[in-house]
């Protein structure tokens, strides 16, 4: 098959969204099929698609406060080029490059899958993200789930990463939704073949060597609510000497944590460790005893798994996408969402037990991307036998 993805965001932004685009598109190849991706973007992004085949960049504008997406100037004029022999067209993203998408497959009557990846219908990423004229951000509240309905209704089918959020989008009114959960790759992240003895060195130093590190990957704003994590290091520091954070990524809350840091008076304690490079990843959690996340915001929760399969149990809010994952007294705990003495509470129950929690790696193992783009191929080729029907 001829399948071609378009996304508002792409490399070198390291995100879900990227992430689960790399994946597939490296397992759909692996079987013989041909994968295009029109992404939105600038020079960076042109820069970063030189080292993969057949990816194409219109140029964007980036979005100030969310520098990982960017709108499209003339997000057509690639696919249009390559419009022959395209056999399904895949949406990572609703916006610019999603409406091309549709226009794409409308024009040329291709079947069109369109993935919910993000939560943009969420009240603090608008209000975070989007205009500062709170009428202005009430007035897109009120029409961001209109606006998805008449995205993804127009789809053949629809994909959500996780049970939670096909059960969010059919109360909303989104119809033809299939659960495909994001793959992840257990070859690079393997346990086994991965020490984290460098970057813990690194973080702990001399005296803190036998220190419990816990561990934050990902985007840091505010929806992500890490200060739950930095209150629960407040609790943790009360009680015990044995216990530092590390907290790993950018984004536009972090002067805005660091300075919570400080007034909390655990700047002692916890580590900002900057942008993570993709092939130190699996180091970062190699060097962990545990990976904490305390956002409300995840459709899936890629880092949690990522973290498993290199064998490390998972703290996590019990929300969303994160509480069918995190299985307590198995893989991780999951806390009460929003509460820092909760999370305190099961970090610590945690390195109390640790080696006690052993089915992770076996979690993280049914999210391969071998299995997932195995999901992906067959709704490609459900629609494209019987999608014209109820497509036009």
């Amino acid at each position: 098959m001829k399948i071609a993805f378009y996304t508002d965001t792409f490399l070198p932004a390291v995100d879900g969204v990227v992430t689960s685009i790399l994946n597939a598109k490296k397992e759909l190849e692996k079987k013989g099929h041909t994968v295009y991706v029109f992404a939105s973007g600038n020079g960076g992004t042109k820069q970063a698609a030189e080292r993969h085949r057949n990816v194409f960049v219109a140029r964007g504008i980036k979005l100030k406060k969310y520098p990982q997406y960017s709108i499209a100037f003339f997000p057509s004029f690639d696919s249009l080029r390559l419009s022959r022999g395209i056999d399904v067209v895949h949406a990572h993203t609703p916006f610019t490059m999603g409406m091309s998408a549709l226009i794409f497959a409308r024009i040329n009557r291709v079947p069109i899958v369109a993935s919910f990846h993000t939560l943009f219908t969420n009240r603090s990423v608008i209000k975070e993200y989007t205009v500062q004229n709170k009428r202005l951000q009430k007035f897109i509240l009120k029409r961001s789930w209109s606006y998805a309905r008449f995205f993804y209704n127009r789809c053949n089918a629809v994909i959500a990463p996780s049970n939670a959020i096909k059960e969010m989008l059919v109360r909303r009114g989104i119809k033809n939704v299939f659960v495909v959960p994001n793959g992840i790759d257990l070859e690079k992240f393997d346990y086994k073949k991965v020490s984290g003895a460098r970057i813990r060195r690194k973080l702990l130093g001399g005296k803190n060597k036998n220190s419990k590190l816990v561990l934050y990957l990902g985007r840091i704003s505010k929806e992500k609510n890490i200060e739950i994590m930095l209150e629960a290091a407040r609790i943790l520091k009360s009680k015990r000497e044995d216990v530092r954070f590390a907290i790993g990524g950018t984004g536009p809350a972090e002067d805005y944590y660091r300075k919570m840091a400080i007034e909390l008076g655990i700047s002692d304690i916890v580590k900002f460790l900057g942008f993570v490079k993709e092939e130190e990843l699996a180091e970062h959690y190699a060097a962990c005893d545990l990976l904490c996340i305390p956002s409300t915001f995840e459709t899936q929760g890629i880092v949690a798994l990522e973290a498993m399969a290199m064998n490390k149990p998972v703290v996590a809010a019990n929300y969303l996408a994160l509480k069918e994952i995190v299985i307590n007294g198995k893989n991780g705990e999951k806390f009460v969402p929003g509460k820092p003495k909760s999370c305190a509470r099961k970090i610590e129950r945690v390195i109390n037990r640790e080696g006690r929690y052993n089915t992770m790696r076996q979690t993280a193992e049914r999210y391969s991307d071998e299995e997932v783009a195995a999901k992906l191929l067959n709704i490609y080729k459900d629609i494209s036998s019987n999608s014209m029907q109820s497509y036009l």
